[in-house]
C-alpha cells in the first residue's frame, strides 16, 4: 500500500512540474517574450516593429488617446502605474499578464488598444503586444514603443 502511495505521490509531483515548467504559453511564444525580456533588462532597445502589432508615434498616441480611439493600456509595474501614468491609462501589467492569460479575456477584441511602458529599451508593452497579436489574435493592438517618457517630453498630460 505504501509503495502506490508513494508511486502516486511521484506521478503528481511530476505532473505538477511539468505544468510549471511549460507555462501558460506555446513554448515559441515563451521564447520570444522571454528574449524580449532579457534584452530589456540587458538595455538593449526592443525591435522597431512588431508582427500583426500598429506602430505609433507619440503625435500618432496623443490623437488616439485625445479623441478617445483606443484604451490606453499601462503595461508597467503597479508601483509605477500608481506614480504616474498617461491621463486616463488602465494598469495592465506585463509581469501579470505573462503568468496569468487570462487578463486578455478582460479585453474586448473588437475594441482598439494602445500599449506603452518606459520607451524603446523596455520589454513590458513590447511582450504584451506580440502576445495579444500572436497568440489571442487581437487585430486592434496598437504600439507606442517610445513610451511614457516620450509622452512627458512632449508635455502630454500625466496623472
Amino acid at each position: 500500500m505504501t509503495k502506490q502511495w508513494l508511486m502516486a505521490m511521484v506521478v503528481i509531483i511530476l505532473f505538477t512540474a511539468g505544468i510549471a515548467i511549460a507555462g501558460p504559453y506555446p513554448e515559441d511564444l515563451t521564447q520570444q517574450f522571454m528574449a524580449y525580456k532579457a534584452d530589456g533588462e540587458a538595455g538593449k532597445e526592443m525591435p522597431s516593429t512588431l508582427e500583426g502589432v500598429h506602430n505609433v508615434t507619440g503625435a500618432d498616441a496623443y490623437k488616439m488617446w485625445k479623441e478617445k480611439k483606443a484604451v490606453v493600456l499601462d503595461c508597467r509595474p503597479k508601483a509605477q502605474y500608481d506614480t504616474e501614468k498617461i491621463e486616463g491609462a488602465e494598469m495592465f501589467t506585463a509581469d501579470d499578464f505573462i503568468t496569468n492569460p487570462a487578463m486578455a479575456e478582460k479585453l474586448d477584441k473588437d475594441k482598439t488598444y494602445l500599449l506603452y511602458c518606459n520607451g524603446v529599451k523596455c520589454w513590458r508593452s513590447t511582450s504584451v503586444a506580440y502576445i495579444l497579436a500572436k497568440h489571442f489574435g487581437f487585430k486592434n493592438i496598437y504600439w507606442y514603443r517610445d513610451g511614457i517618457n516620450d509622452w512627458k517630453k512632449n508635455n502630454y498630460p500625466v496623472e
